[in-house]
This record gives C-alpha cells, sequence and structure tokens, in this order.
C-alpha cells in the first residue's frame, strides 16, 4: 500500500463489547479486509487500532456496527484519526486493566443452535459434552470474577486447555476463536453423581445414573448455571408430592421443563405466539401458559391453578437429561422456601439432605446466583414476574445525570438492588425474600460484587422508608448517607422511567402493602404526577388488618374484618373470632391499610377458595382461576370525596355480594374482578375533571391479575386513554430498586 494512501484510526466502544466474541470479530473482520493492527480489552471497554485505505476502515467501522455477534449491544463508539505504526497484521493483544466503569457485564447465555447440533453429532469431539459452549452461548455473568473479561479473571482459570482446544482458541476461523470459557471432556468440567454410598466421578456414568434416578422417582438435585436445582419427573402425582412434601411447599406451583416444542404440544392448551416466542427466546424464561387438559402432567404439579410455568433446556446438561428421561421434570430452585438459592456442592448436600435422594454435580465454581426469569403473557405483551438468568445484570440508561453514585436496596420481598451513577443503572438479578440469614448475606455479596465489577465506589444509599423492612434496617446499621423513598412512589417512578415519559400521568399502584406516607399501609393508590412530585389523588376506603403482617398469610382473618366494617357477620367462617373481634373493637395490633391485594384476599376466603395463603399471591391467583374469563356483573362502588382531595372507592358493596349464598363462587369472582376494573376507571374520569393526564399506568403486583388487567386495559382505551404497563421490568416489587434511584435522582434536580 502506498505510504500517503495509509491512515489509521483508534477506535474505542463501549457496551455489551465482552464475553460475545466481540474481539475475535474485529480480528477476523480487519484479516477480511486485509487491514492491519490490533484490538484489546481495556477495562468495560474494547480499544481496536487499524490502519489501512480511507476506503477500507469506512467499511470496516460500518461492518463493526451491522454485523456484531448476536449478544453485543454497542452504547458508544469513538473513532479518531491516529499516527499509522505500519503494522504487518492484525491481532489480539493482552488486555490492559484500566478505569472499568463503563463496562456492561455479560449475561448467561442459553446454548446456541451450532453448539447444539455439535452436541448431537456422534462424530464430533464434544458429543454428548454436558459444558459445550462457544464466543456466543454458555455461563458469564455467574463466572465472571472481574474485568477485563480474560479466562484468568472466571472461575475456568482451574481448567486448562489442552492442545486440541489450544489449536481451536487461537484459530482466527475457528467460531471459538479467544473463546474465554473453551473446554472440551479432556480438559474441561466434569460431572459427578452421588446417592448414599453410590459416588462417580465418570461423567457418563453420572448422567446415566441421574437419569435412572429421575425414572424411579427420586428427587435429584442438579447443579446450573447460576446454582442447584431440585427436579423429579412431572408426570409422577407420588414424586411431585412427596417434594412437597420434603421442601414443606404445600401448594405453590412448580416450573415445568419441556424437552422441546413438540413436547408443548403435548401439555400446553394453545400457546399464542408471543408465549411460544418467550419460550424461544434467547434466556429461555419460564411462562405461565394454560394446561392441555389432556396433559399427563400431575395435577399436583400446580394444585387449583389452570396455568403452569413452563420452560425449555438452555444448557447441554438440561438437554442431555431431558433426552435421556423423555419426560417433562419439575424444575424448582434448591433452597429454603424464599431463601436464596444454594451455589455449592458441599452446602448443598448438607441443607438438601433430607430432600434430595441424590445429586449431579459438577466441578466450575458459581460466583453468584442467577434464577431463572418468569413471565406471563396479558393482551400479547410480556409482562415479567421475575428476572434472573440471561437477562440480568440489566442495564438502562437514566432519564438524569446523578450527582454522586447510589445504591438502591430495594423492598422486602423479590428483592433486587439497583448501582447507578453518572446516566446509568444496573439493575441485579433477583435476590428473594430478605427474611434470612443467607438471603441477607447474598443481599450483601450482591451489592459488593456489583460495585467492584463496576468500578463504582457509592457514599448514598436509598431505601424503602418502611421502617420494619431489613433493607431500610441494613442500610440505617451503615454509615453512609440514607436516602428514603415511600413504597407507591417507587413503583411509579419505575414505570414513569421505564416508558420515558416526560408529562404529568395518572398512575394505579396497586399491591399487597406498602408504607405510606400518612403512616398507613397504602396499596390501591392513584398517584398523579411524575418522579419527585407524585401527589395521592385516589385510594379505597381504609380498613384493618387483624393481627398485622399475620393477616396477609390469613386471608380468613380480613375477611372477618371487612364483614365488621360494615356489620355483617361472615356466618361460615370457619374458625373461632370470638378473641378476634375483642381485638379488632379495640384496634390492638390491627394497623390500617387501603390495600387492593388484601381486597383480594377477603374476596379468595369469603368464595372458600383460600383461607390461609401458602404462598405470596395464593389468594388471587385462585380467585383468578375460577372466574369467567368474560365479564362479569359489576357492582357500582361509591367513589366519595374527601376533605383532603382525595377521591375514596367504598368497596362495601363487595362483601354484601360476596355473601350471597345464591351465587356460586365463580360468578362471584367474576364479579368482583369486573367491578374493580370499572372502580378504576370511574376513578380515572372524575380525576380527568381536575387533572390533564392522558396516561395511565398500572404497576404493582395486582395488575400480574391477568383478568382484571386484561379488562382495565380494555376500558380505559375505549375511553380513550393510553394505558402503560411495565414489558422490561416486573410490575411487583423487583421494580422498587430502579423506581428508587429514579425518584431519589428526580429530587436533586
Amino acid at each position: 500500500m502506498n505510504d500517503k494512501s495509509l491512515i489509521a484510526r483508534h477506535i474505542t466502544i463501549s457496551g455489551r463489547v465482552q464475553g460475545i466474541g466481540f474481539r475475535p470479530f474485529v480480528s477476523s473482520l480487519a484479516k477480511q479486509l486485509n487491514l492491519f493492527g490490533w484490538v484489546r480489552n481495556e477495562g468495560g471497554l474494547v480499544k481496536i487500532w487499524v490502519e489501512g485505505n480511507r476506503e477500507k476502515l469506512e467499511y470496516f467501522k460500518n461492518l463493526l456496527l451491522t454485523q456484531a455477534p448476536l449478544n453485543t449491544q454497542i452504547k458508544h463508539i469513538k473513532v479518531d484519526a491516529a499516527q499509522p505504526q505500519k503494522y504487518s497484521c492484525f491481532t489480539i493483544n493482552e488486555s490492559k486493566q484500566s478505569i472499568i466503569k463503563y463496562a456492561q457485564i455479560p449475561q448467561d447465555y442459553s446454548i446456541c443452535k451450532t453448539c447444539f447440533l455439535e452436541l448431537n453429532t456422534p462424530t464430533n469431539r464434544r458429543y454428548q459434552y454436558p459444558f459445550i459452549n462457544c464466543t456466543q452461548c454458555g455461563p458469564r455473568y455467574t463466572l465472571i470474577k472481574k474485568l477485563p473479561y480474560d479466562r484468568s479473571s472466571t472461575s475456568m482459570v482451574n481448567f486448562e486447555m489442552c492442545e486440541s482446544c489450544i489449536t481451536e482458541y487461537k484459530n482466527p476461523i475457528d467460531r471459538r476463536y479467544h473463546a474465554q470459557t473453551l473446554s472440551c471432556p479432556e480438559c474441561g468440567p466434569s460431572l459427578s453423581f452421588k446417592q448414599d454410598k453410590l459416588k462417580t466421578t465418570n461423567a457418563n456414568e453420572a448422567l446415566r445414573l441421574a437419569i435412572i434416578s429421575l425414572h424411579k422417582g427420586h428427587i435429584l438435585a442438579i447443579k446450573g448455571i447460576g446454582g442447584y436445582h431440585l427436579c423429579c419427573l412431572a408426570t409422577s402425582e407420588k414424586a411431585v408430592n412427596t417434594l412437597r412434601k420434603k421442601k414443606s411447599r404445600a401448594l405453590k406451583p412448580f416450573a415445568v421443563m419441556l424437552r422441546s416444542n413438540e413436547s408443548l404440544k403435548e401439555h400446553a392448551a394453545k400457546p399464542s405466539e408471543s408465549q411460544r416466542k418467550l419460550l424461544n427466546a434467547d434466556d429461555r424464561p419460564i411462562v405461565l401458559i394454560e394446561k392441555n387438559k389432556y396433559s399427563t402432567i400431575a395435577n399436583a404439579v400446580a394444585p387449583g391453578l389452570n396455568e403452569i410455568g413452563f420452560m425449555l433446556p438452555y444448557t447441554a446438561l438440561q438437554h442431555l437429561l431431558l433426552q435421556g428421561v423423555n419426560q417433562p421434570i419439575v424444575i424448582t430452585s434448591a433452597n429454603i422456601s424464599g431463601d436464596a438459592i444454594l451455589l455449592d456442592n458441599n452446602q448443598v448436600e448438607s441443607k438438601m439432605e433430607h430432600i434430595a435422594d441424590a445429586f449431579l454435580h459438577h466441578d466450575i465454581e458459581i460466583l453468584r446466583t442467577a434464577e431463572d426469569s418468569v413471565y406471563s403473557v396479558i393482551n400479547n405483551n410480556p409482562l415479567p414476574f421475575r428476572l434472573g438468568r440471561g437477562i440480568t445484570p440489566l442495564e438502562f440508561d437514566l432519564p438524569i445525570t446523578l450527582a454522586n453514585p447510589l445504591v438502591a436496596l430495594g423492598g422486602h420481598f423479590k428483592n433486587t438492588i439497583a448501582l447507578a451513577w453518572d446516566n446509568r443503572i444496573v439493575i441485579s438479578p433477583h435476590i428473594g425474600d430478605l427474611t434470612s440469614p443467607r438471603s441477607m448475606q447474598v443481599f450483601e455479596d450482591t451489592i459488593s460484587q456489583l460495585s467492584q465489577l463496576y468500578g463504582v465506589s457509592f457514599n448514598e444509599y436509598v431505601c424503602d422508608a418502611h421502617p420494619d423492612y431489613n433493607s431500610h434496617r441494613w442500610a440505617k446499621a451503615n454509615i453512609l448517607k440514607v436516602n428514603e423513598v415511600f413504597h407507591h412512589y417507587a413503583h411509579a417512578s419505575a414505570l414513569y422511567a421505564e416508558k420515558q415519559l416526560s408529562e404529568d400521568v395518572l398512575f394505579f399502584t396497586w399491591d399487597g402493602t406498602g408504607y405510606g406516607e400518612d403512616a398507613t399501609l397504602w396499596g390501591g393508590e392513584g398517584l398523579y404526577g411524575k418522579p419527585g412530585n407524585w401527589e395521592r389523588v385516589s385510594s379505597i376506603k381504609p380498613f384493618r388488618l387483624i393481627g398485622g403482617y399475620k393477616a396477609t398469610t390469613e386471608p380468613w382473618r380480613t375477611a372477618l374484618s371487612a364483614c365488621w366494617e360494615i356489620e355483617k357477620n361472615w356466618m361460615e367462617c370457619p374458625f373461632d373470632s370470638r378473641l378476634l373481634k375483642q381485638v379488632w373493637t379495640k384496634q390492638f395490633n390491627c394497623p390500617i391499610t387501603s390495600s387492593i391485594g388484601r381486597l383480594f384476599d377477603v374476596a379468595a376466603a369469603l368464595t372458600h377458595q383460600v383461607y390461609k395463603a401458602d404462598f405470596d399471591g395464593h389468594a388471587p391467583m385462585w380467585l383468578e382461576t375460577i372466574a369467567d374469563n368474560n365479564t362479569g356483573i359489576a357492582i357500582d362502588l361509591p367513589l366519595i370525596g374527601k376533605e383532603n382531595g382525595l377521591w375514596e372507592s367504598d368497596w362495601t358493596p363487595l362483601i354484601t355480594m360476596l355473601l350471597n349464598t345464591q351465587w356460586n363462587a365463580q360468578k362471584k369472582s367474576s364479579c368482583f374482578h369486573t367491578s374493580l376494573a370499572k372502580m378504576l376507571v370511574k376513578q380515572v374520569k372524575q380525576i380527568n375533571k381536575e387533572r390533564k393526564f392522558n396516561t395511565i399506568g398500572l404497576c404493582g403486583g395486582v395488575f400480574q391479575n391477568r383478568l382484571l388487567t386484561k379488562q382495565a386495559i380494555e376500558l380505559l382505551t375505549t375511553e380513550g386513554y393510553h394505558v402503560s404497563l411495565h414489558q422490561l421490568l416486573p410490575c411487583n416489587d423487583a421494580s422498587l430498586s430502579y423506581g428508587q434511584i429514579i425518584e431519589v435522582g428526580s429530587r436533586k434536580i
């Protein structure tokens, strides 16, 4: 090349460009175009030095953006002119340590189609190898110790590559070129099996014994990407009930893993295109789909419900297990109910020995937990219930620029934490309920790990205002500055920011309970305004929770309270209520609430569906299941203007309906759902007489109810309003950490 036509460019790329084969892609591209220079990881960035003629360099830059590997997310690309150094080739250089706060941590990726094909090709050297992966698939977040992303910075450093793997690693035209988690049966991780005195470290034998164990109806603990799962045959009532008994999980539904889409046809009742698309998404979440009435899946998998959480295999090991078993399997986290998922081989044996009959281990060290994500579909739109493996850490650009880095601590249940700095926010995977020492330890570890991975130091926390939340107490016990955010303001701010809104809106935050500005337990609120300036404009008639928190797990208590509120007796109450009546009358340990979630508890108890809740959401889920999907008869609920400007809906006519012995439970449930949907619209129309808005937001755990949400959307749309729902974040408390950052950041503008 003529020296005069030779030019150089120094390119810096930020975003998700590590852990997805980006450097090999850059190297291969440069060599195809006969360009020279180098590429390297530097902190969380990719730096490229490239030399050639102007036309080729421009073409090179365009291809970087349009032909990048599947999981790439380029956030910013900076191109600087440079003085040519006259390189004679293009190389992948050693990574350089640098500031890493520009990094995007890669997620854990499901097995790709090419690796799946190799897994099932007898002539391939990785045939039936449970840990097959390449630059486009395999674990990342759960095994990265630090950035830059090199093998030495992952837990794969313990496995020295064999000659065959090294050859692939160094070959620019091989798809495993510079694949940091590269391994094979000769040099990589392996399986082991343990059942009582029977042990084997032979990988093939371990897999065979695990399949036999499942066929025998045993409960098997299997180590995955982000922790251990407990598994058993989903078609065996005996096996599923045994798992329930051993895990002390009486009624909460289990997820079911199917072998393939063909298996889905046997067990799901006409899944929609949206549901199929979700099931087959790269992150392979659990998707709630109605069960086929001809399905052989045990009724014990989801007692009392007509939906099952279905999922497809996302690792080679899962594919091999499902191929061997050739039946759907129950797959649930190996943990004590509500606790964080277990990671360590020895720990799982000691804590799960009373549950699991056998253990299928592997020897990759898992550095952090990652639960499976859970989705539902409402009006053909995906609605996440839980975000985990394959999706998190989840990053957004903030609509504001923060003066100082913040860590938001989320809520007490379905906890996530969020790290935010400048105009960036990173939301952690699902941590769980902060009710045990182990969950609190994972909570603390996640804060520390995200801070270290992204190289961000912080000196302020944001927490929920509820003084009894463990996250709140933990923040107060630390020496850093603490910002408090009211629960429902965080809900509203999370949805507002996700939808990138700018105008004043009316958002309904309906959930179980959350600490309100008046020190009562809110949960049926209409909030007007925008982040940093919310005004409570509507609610429901308050009532009391007999026994405080205990009432949230015993709906019959709240049903009694609601009846006494209108001076009626619940004659069919199956429990002795004489002492509780005295407690209620004296208002001892009977906090005031305006919660729609607790109103669902009332309806579930009075229709004889749920007296004692076995899990969060038990009462509303069962109530929704029995309802007629068609619109029920609606009862008009009075809307009363209060002296403080608050509009308050009176739910008491619903109690008379629920006590009506002439109506069956199905009719009552349908009426209840439709009445609430129309109550919401009535509030909207009244508030719109006083304030200007066109966007209505629905957030909070109550809007996980498909029937209520669908009816509310249809009614609001008919009235000409635009309706916003979460699609990227759960509408439940998992979004609180994001909303807390938005709320505090908006206050400080």
